[in-house]
């Protein structure tokens, strides 16, 4: 799947990865393809300034551990992460039946009769 994709949806996705707990970039990489069965790829020239905006927002927290002989910088949630995480759900949910309501009219909740003949 094209980067195209992904954007607008990459806050939600790197503040749910992290919802288990601290990861570093690549770690983040690899939790998003994973999840997304191979469809979704970060580039880190995406990742990284989001993960910053992200932090300079006040969701995110990080700070450099060992792992092994390296240090890698680990970014975890905020309060204010997993707040923003349930309403980016919450929105998700929201435009995923209005879009899925009119690609399969019928099929939604929010589907109304047609017009009487």
């Amino acid at each position: 799947m094209k980067g195209d994709a992904v954007r607008g949806h990459l806050d939600a996705l790197l503040l749910s990865v992290l919802e288990a707990g601290p990861l570093h970039g690549y770690a983040i990489i690899t939790a998003v393809q994973e999840r997304s069965g191979g469809a979704l790829e970060l580039r880190t020239g995406t990742l990284y300034p989001a993960l910053n905006r992200l932090e300079r927002l006040g969701l995110l927290r990080s700070d450099w551990r060992s792992a092994g002989e390296r240090r890698r910088r680990c970014y975890e949630l905020t309060d204010a992460g997993r707040r923003s995480l349930a309403e980016e759900r919450t929105a998700w949910r929201r435009f995923t039946a209005a879009i899925g309501s009119v690609l399969d009219p019928g099929q939604g909740p929010a589907a109304a009769p047609g017009p009487a003949a």
